[in-house]
């Protein structure tokens, strides 16, 4: 039996020109999920405002932290998906899809046909119906359509488990021990997309559980406070924020800019880390919004120095905390390490079952 991973996170441009993200952000801006409005005024708000006169803007600022190699959100997911199989080794089967652009997810899903198998990893700590949702939709999709089915599981939102907050803290921890103050920035997300409506932005969100489990907000709240705690980290020395609105209705406050140029001035602090922990891999967001425009916001505003820290990229801490929650998720990937352990004890001629054994 052979078992597949596929890991999902949203995508990125193909190149850092105009042609490519205009591309890129209409099929981003056309889900709607992601867009939330009516159909044909979606259409319209993307096809004729934001995609024609938001793509060069864009553009430029993925020309700035574009590599050589590609795009970065790709590079680390490439690299997450080759430090993940060497890992598991035979024992299960690793495609990597982008629920926009390339490689998509039926693509990716090709990769994995023959699979008995698949579990599912959407890339992201917290459940939104933007990001998760809409990921989790265009693959039951494309499975139903398949001549045969696999069986399908899905690593669930992660965004308090003990292997994931630990990989954060043993990343960020070298980061932050000279910095006065720690600012938690997650991406944002408009206040209407919350499931428990009217939505009190006034105070810290209580645990995610009951009415408020899959609550995004209360999630990022728990993220901060657990990650806080492996840290260290007393309640006075660290902020929640959110980045990245678009338009002009109510997002999740405080926002990211604003509470970046008040700290020098409102709150005396003039050393500061940040954090982006609804991200896994280094993108736009973190290298662009934060490390270039975040740093230049922060020092006009009085700040001495901001620390940006790298996300958990195909760092081994986080790849041993993937593999934990993949066998949580799936329990047969430890039969088959066991099955490729006999196979190598009795085959020790065969480099695949050494391999296996090695994982």
């Amino acid at each position: 039996m052979m078992t597949g991973i596929l890991l999902i996170n949203l995508g990125t441009p193909d190149a850092p020109d105009t042609a490519s993200v205009r591309r890129y952000l209409r099929e981003f801006l056309s889900d709607g999920r992601v867009l939330d409005i009516n159909p044909i005024g979606r259409a319209a708000l993307v096809n004729l405002i934001i995609a024609p006169f938001r793509a060069p803007k864009s553009a430029e600022a993925y020309q700035s932290i574009w590599f050589d190699e590609g795009s970065p959100l790709m590079v680390y997911s490439n690299q997450l998906v080759d430090a993940l199989q060497e890992r598991v080794g035979e024992r299960a089967k690793i495609a990597l899809g982008m629920r926009y652009g390339s490689p998509s997810i039926p693509s990716a899903m090709a990769q994995l046909a023959g699979c008995d198998r698949i579990v599912v990893v959407p890339l992201y700590p917290h459940y939104a119906s933007a990001t998760t949702g809409t990921v989790l939709e265009m693959v039951y999709r494309h499975a139903a359509a398949m001549q045969v089915v696999p069986n399908l599981s899905v690593v669930p939102p992660f965004y308090d488990h003990p292997a994931y907050i630990a990989a954060l803290a043993e990343i960020s921890r070298p980061h932050i021990a000279d910095d006065d103050h720690v600012l938690f920035s997650y991406h944002g997300l408009p206040v209407r997309q919350l499931p428990c409506q009217p939505c009190d932005q006034t105070t810290a969100c209580p645990a995610p559980t009951g009415a408020r489990a899959s609550c995004y907000r209360a999630q990022c709240y728990a993220t901060s406070r657990a990650l806080a705690a492996a840290l260290g980290l007393p309640e006075d020395r660290w902020t929640v924020s959110f980045q990245s609105r678009l338009g002009r209705i109510p997002w999740l406050e405080p926002y990211t800019d604003q509470t970046l140029e008040a700290m020098p001035e409102t709150r005396g602090i003039h050393k500061l880390a940040v954090l982006c922990p609804a991200f896994v891999a280094d993108n736009l967001e973190t290298l662009e919004e934060i490390a270039i425009q975040g740093v230049e916001q922060f020092t006009e505003a009085g700040g001495e120095r901001l620390t940006t820290v790298p996300c958990l990229n195909a760092e081994p801490a986080w790849i041993d905390a993937l593999w934990t929650m993949l066998l949580e998720t799936d329990p047969t990937l430890a039969h088959n390490a066991s099955t490729a352990s006999s196979n190598a004890a009795t085959s020790t001629d065969s480099p695949s079952s050494v391999q296996a054994t090695g994982g």
